[in-house]
């Protein structure tokens, strides 16, 4: 199964990842993560990375296009994967449907993760985490709204939508319903 999740920053995405990556036999790919190893293998891409980091930009497009490639040309991946933090844009979306096209595959679903924006700012502030301030995590969600929100048009055809409100439990058990469709 090839997945894409989205939702906006705090609605439990890499949670759920995380659960429904076992329950799918599949690999969860997160860019975050690819980052990090990319960072911490001193890879040409991580250094590239690093520089974009330290001087508080966003990591541009290509380079992170390049790093999902490569990603999804490795074995574990063949048989499906849990996409999260990419495509964040209708351009990256393009580059990923170039990508499984090129191996004959298409996606199969894209996840989103639905929660009311309020709830999620409660959600984070609770965290206590350094750069959970109010500021930032609105302006997150300002980023969500207009750069990946546009992605539930592109994808309307495979949308699945699951409520993200509740128990982590009982969120994985609506995403895996609503992937296995009505009954």
């Amino acid at each position: 199964m090839r997945l894409v999740l989205v939702g906006p920053p705090g609605a439990g995405k890499g949670t759920q990842a995380g659960l429904l990556k076992s329950k799918l036999g599949v690999p969860h790919i997160s860019t975050g993560d690819l980052f990090r190893a990319h960072i911490g293998e001193q890879t040409d891409l991580g250094r590239e990375v690093q520089q974009y980091l330290d001087s508080g930009r966003l990591v541009p497009d290509e380079v992170t296009n390049e790093m999902v490639r490569a990603r999804l040309a490795e074995p574990d991946a063949a048989a499906g994967f849990l996409l999260d933090g990419f495509p964040r844009n209708v351009a990256q979306a393009g580059v990923l449907d170039e990508i499984l096209a090129s191996g004959g595959h298409k996606l199969d679903a894209v996840v989103e993760f639905r929660i009311d924006e309020e709830l999620v700012v409660e959600r984070l502030l609770a965290r206590g985490r350094t750069d959970d301030k109010e500021d930032v995590i609105r302006h997150r969600q300002e980023v969500y709204r207009t750069e990946t929100a546009p992605l539930l048009d592109h994808y309307s055809g495979i949308l699945v939508t699951v409520d993200a409100v509740g128990g982590i439990d009982e969120i994985s058990e609506r995403a895996l319903a609503a992937l296995r469709g009505p009954k």
